[in-house]
């Protein structure tokens, strides 16, 4: 099984964003951080998920991916297959049509002090584009 975090930073509602992927698989430990442009923090973090998978993928393409983030709103919309806001749809789609490629996909929300990790790559991710 492969455990991946995932978080975002953006400084402004919207404005500038990064991301931070961790992910853990045995002795391996994988790291992302990417500035990924203007968003709201919401969409940072659906975005992070998305990129998320799709370095799994990549990787992993056959293993089931237990992925933890500590944005409510993302994990509540991923588990409900539910989004409130019509600008989250595309986002949630592109989160399922990817987790269907992996045998099992799992979502759990985790505290931010379970996060830091993932929380330090997304402020790391920021911090490159200035």
């Amino acid at each position: 099984m492969i455990e991946v975090y995932t978080d975002a930073a953006s400084q402004g509602n919207p404005g500038p964003s990064g991301i931070g992927i961790y992910i853990k698989t045995g002795q391996l430990q994988l790291e992302e951080c990417l500035f990924i442009g203007e968003f709201s923090n919401h969409e940072a973090e659906f975005i992070a998920v998305i990129k998320a998978l799709e370095l799994c993928k990549e990787r992993f393409p056959d293993e089931i991916i237990s992925c933890r983030s500590d944005a409510k709103v993302v994990v509540d919309a991923i588990e409900r297959n539910y989004v409130k806001k019509d600008v989250f749809q595309s986002y949630l789609n592109q989160i399922n049509h990817l987790s269907s490629s992996f045998p099992y996909f799992f979502m759990k929300w985790i505290p931010e002090k379970q996060n830091k990790h993932a929380d330090e790559l997304a402020r790391k991710a920021l911090k490159l584009n200035n």
